[in-house]
């Protein structure tokens, strides 16, 4: 058919209507330049892919419900306890109170004081002065320790000085533990068995009896 000639005007190009045009699909016009998928929308994912997403979320859910709880901070009794290591006197045999016991700390210095105050009278006593107050307390210390561990201050409160693992302190180790008694400050360095320097050097302990 003849196809009718171009107006005045007008180019001497003629359009085709686009439903003759056949684009690369197959599809004629505008249909051709649609998605292959009829319903324009996105393709659902696959069985496969579903099934691992929701895998993956149930694990990430299990994760979370079974998270191990966060340990209670420990006791503060217990942590002083295992710090300390039990009463004094517990790793040398000793029981814990009564005869044989460590002697605490406050019947130690009652006892320390009495002999002092003994020491002031005797020193005022023979030479009409306070200043020989420590030389009599030297020789009061020296000298009872080793005969017997007890110095009249340490009987009156019910304590001695004796020797680790048995035996007299005798004069040696009386004298040594003497020396250092009379510096004041080692004998204040205590350990878990209430020991101070003195008693660590002449090997003794100071108990209740």
């Amino acid at each position: 058919m003849a196809l009718p000639a171009a107006l005045p005007g007008q180019t001497g190009v003629v359009s085709r209507p686009a439903a003759r045009v056949r684009g690369r699909n197959g599809y004629r016009g505008e249909v051709a330049k649609k998605s292959r998928n009829r319903g324009g929308g996105t393709r659902p994912a696959r069985p496969a892919q579903a099934a691992a997403a929701s895998g993956s979320t149930a694990q990430t859910g299990t994760a979370q419900l079974t998270a191990p709880a966060v340990p209670a901070a420990p006791d503060a009794n217990q942590a002083t306890s295992k710090k300390t290591g039990g009463y004094p006197g517990q790793y040398l045999g000793l029981p814990e109170r009564g005869p044989g016991s460590v002697a605490s700390m406050p019947r130690r210095l009652l006892a320390l004081l009495i002999d002092w105050l003994l020491s002031m009278l005797i020193a005022y006593w023979l030479t009409k002065s306070q200043f020989w107050t420590i030389a009599v307390f030297a020789v009061e210390v020296y000298i009872l320790t080793a005969l017997g561990g007890s110095t009249v201050g340490k009987r009156l409160v019910g304590i001695r000085t004796v020797r680790i693992g048995g035996g007299p302190i005798g004069f040696g180790w009386a004298l040594v533990r003497t020396a250092i008694l009379l510096t004041v400050v080692p004998p204040l360095l205590t350990d878990r068995d209430l020991r101070g320097l003195h008693d660590r050097a002449s090997n003794t302990i100071v108990v209740r009896f």
